[in-house]
């Protein structure tokens, strides 16, 4: 009862922040959302602003982060602990933004203990107990329904991380059954790979076959934007995010949301 209390004191003060017009741009520029209830939109609201409150967004080399962005990007981050709450994004406290993709040029050692200088252009990173790491021209190309969506694909990886580095299983909840998931994530994984080496189209971003822990970030991008393609396509692994997420997309967007669904 305290704490939401305090919730609600926090979110009064922190609707005052902002104006109707910059929620409802931010709003309707994210067909993602289309379909949820009046319950559930005002839910994500309220999680969008406490993660903001939460969550330090810092914007480097002269980006200028509006009201708009910052509502856009906290939208987004708020979907996936939609049913969860905002538990499931503890221990980390910063979101870092680009302008565009970046190279982080950090070191880190292997597993045989040497070290090595990470120089590999990004459009988003997510490090264990540490910040996320995002491209602001990354986040902007993502507000269409194509599968392609980087705040997605890292809070993905944080949530992941819950347990200790990412493995491509977040830690599931007591009504589901880590056999399954694993079941249905190790063929679906497999299938990838398999159509990624044959050259073929792949139904899903190839980034996912890189490893077990890309492949649950990428499935989640497609869980939320391309529901039917994913639960076509691997439906073994659309239902077991359905009842890690607790939400079905499917349900609520339909084939139709998105330029070309069948």
């Amino acid at each position: 009862m305290l704490t939401r209390w305090w919730q609600s004191r926090v979110l009064v003060r922190e609707r005052r922040r902002y104006r109707q017009s910059d929620w409802r741009a931010a709003r309707a520029a994210l067909p993602l959302l289309a379909g949820l209830s009046d319950e559930q939109d005002g839910r994500l609201a309220d999680l969008a602003l406490l993660f903001l409150r939460e969550k330090r967004l810092e914007a480097v080399q002269g980006l200028q982060l509006t009201a708009r962005m910052r509502l856009s990007i906290a939208l987004q981050a708020a979907l996936p602990v939609m049913e969860l709450g905002l538990d499931w994004y503890r221990g980390w406290y910063a979101l870092i933004l680009y302008p565009a993709e970046f190279v982080p040029a950090r070191e880190y050692v292997d597993a045989d203990g040497l070290v090595w200088v990470d120089d590999e252009v990004k459009s988003g990173e997510a490090w264990e107990q540490g910040p996320v790491i995002l491209s602001w021209a990354d986040v902007a190309a993502g507000r269409t329904l194509n599968g392609y969506n980087v705040v997605l694909h890292e809070l993905a990886h944080k949530l992941d991380m819950r347990d200790g580095p990412a493995n491509g299983r977040p830690p599931l909840h007591a009504d589901m059954s880590g056999q399954s998931w694993a079941e249905a994530f190790a063929a679906a994984y497999a299938d990838l790979n398999r159509r990624t080496a044959a050259g073929e189209e792949p139904p899903i971003d190839p980034y996912g076959a890189e490893s077990p822990a890309e492949f649950f970030a990428v499935a989640s991008e497609a869980f939320f934007e391309i529901p039917d393609l994913l639960n076509a396509e691997y439906p073994a692994v659309y239902s077991q995010l359905r009842a890690f997420y607790r939400q079905d997309p499917l349900a609520r967007l339909g084939a139709g949301a998105r330029p070309g669904g069948r």
